[in-house]
């Protein structure tokens, strides 16, 4: 089971670290002028490549959550109400993955018309769902 819960671990953290660059990227996008076609090609292509890294990440992420979940009982069983919330914050974080997927389509077809600013915030959500995440698997405060 520690090997299993490793590799979860080290595939959460590397999808993360994708979602958290990923809407960095928009904010460059967003604030690249209109004549420079080869940065926001270049930048888009950026996008592309870690955009699909980043979903090949997810996939082990939580085959491997699915593994511990139900193959090892981990949260499963009264007084695991942690598990519940931490499953609602991985529905989130997929979610927030297929609107990112979303937003490198709209960059690419130039449909985008969030500010850089508008990004920025955007960017701020995967690192409060990381920590809530961790915080309830660590702590199980329920």
């Amino acid at each position: 089971m520690l090997w299993v819960k490793s590799f979860h671990i080290v595939f959460v953290a590397s999808w993360f670290a994708g979602l958290f660059y990923l809407p960095r990227i928009f904010v460059n996008l967003a604030m690249v002028p209109p004549e420079s076609v080869a940065e926001r090609e270049r930048l888009l292509l950026m996008a592309r490549k870690l955009m699909r890294f980043t979903t090949l990440l997810a996939v082990p992420a939580l085959v491997l959550g699915l593994w511990l979940w139900l193959g090892y009982g981990i949260g499963r069983g009264p007084g695991n109400g942690w598990m519940h919330a931490k499953l609602a914050v991985v529905v989130l974080a997929l979610g927030y993955h297929h609107i990112c997927g979303r937003m490198v389509r709209q960059f690419e077809a130039g449909a985008s018309r969030r500010s850089h600013v508008w990004y920025r915030w955007f960017n701020e959500a995967p690192v409060l769902m990381l920590v809530v995440a961790v915080v309830l698997v660590v702590v199980k405060p329920f």
